[in-house]
């Protein structure tokens, strides 16, 4: 649950604001993504490993994206 502590004299917008980088920080929508349907652990690990791999290639330009 997020709780948004607000002054008395806070403007409405500044409080959504807040509310809104507070829900971005805190990942709830990637979780409840994640949650909608399950993937196997090693599934997760190879999805994983493969990302090292292209983040990896990039870094040493073997790739021209």
């Amino acid at each position: 649950m997020l709780i948004i502590d607000s002054k008395d004299c806070e403007n409405i917008d500044k409080a959504l604001k807040k509310y809104k980088k507070k829900y971005e920080k805190s990942r709830i929508l990637n979780q409840l993504r994640d949650r909608q349907s399950f993937t196997k652990p090693s599934i997760r690990r190879r999805t994983e490993i493969l990302k090292a791999v292209y983040k990896q290639q990039m870094a040493t330009g073997l790739l021209d994206d």
